[in-house]
């Protein structure tokens, strides 16, 4: 029986998607652009009509060649590389990060009282095997008024999370129900995460 993985490459800035890593007790190392190499902005471009389950595969298979790229140029130890994405979908408009204050307000207005998805794509590359998983979930929100935006948004939580929100911080007291995958919703579910570390080798 081969052994299993020390550790693995997490392709991702975000502490959330380290947290839980580390919740699963797997060991793990960054493995982040640096400035001057590419620009993760540009993989997230949504094109045209393109569904909200195909932009996010699309998009952290984009993340992951990078990473596989990344870590041939910087001549690392083998190990397997993880990589994830995560969207806020309203019906089949996909919500990113806000641009802005506005943006975050405008997106917040459009949750308010309603039900959206959250999916979240991940993919694991280990050697020549290539392993993904798409978990979806749904988030409804209670109805927010222009208060009770304006005080999140001048928080600061809503920048940089796609949604404009955060499951783990403030937002947590708009959330009337959850459908689906907490983790998921945070950026890296559990569940389908330690089925692709199991298919790599690892021993959970």
């Amino acid at each position: 029986m081969s052994a299993s993985p020390a550790f693995i490459y997490l392709a991702s800035q975000s502490p959330r998607r380290a947290q839980l890593l580390d919740q699963l007790g797997v060991m793990h190392h960054l493995l982040v652009a640096l400035s001057d190499e590419e620009d993760a902005e540009a993989l997230e471009a949504v094109r045209a009509g393109e569904a909200p389950a195909a932009y996010v595969q699309r998009v952290t298979a984009l993340k992951l060649d990078a990473a596989v790229a990344r870590h041939r140029r910087r001549e690392l130890a083998a190990a397997p590389i993880l990589c994830a994405d995560t969207t806020v979908a309203l019906g089949r408009e996909i919500l990113g990060k806000p641009e802005d204050g506005n943006d975050a307000r405008r997106m917040l207005k459009a949750l308010s009282g309603g039900t959206h998805r959250v999916l979240t794509a991940i993919a694991l590359q280990s050697g020549r095997k290539r392993l993904t998983a798409l978990s979806e979930s749904r988030v409804r929100f209670g109805v927010l008024s222009d208060a009770q935006i304006a005080s999140y948004v001048a928080s600061g939580e809503p920048m940089g999370k796609a949604g404009a929100y955060a499951v783990q911080g403030r937002a947590a007291a708009m959330i009337e129900h959850i459908s689906g995958s907490y983790s998921g919703i945070m950026g890296l579910p559990m569940f389908e995460t330690a089925q692709l570390l199991r298919g790599a080798g690892f021993r959970l």
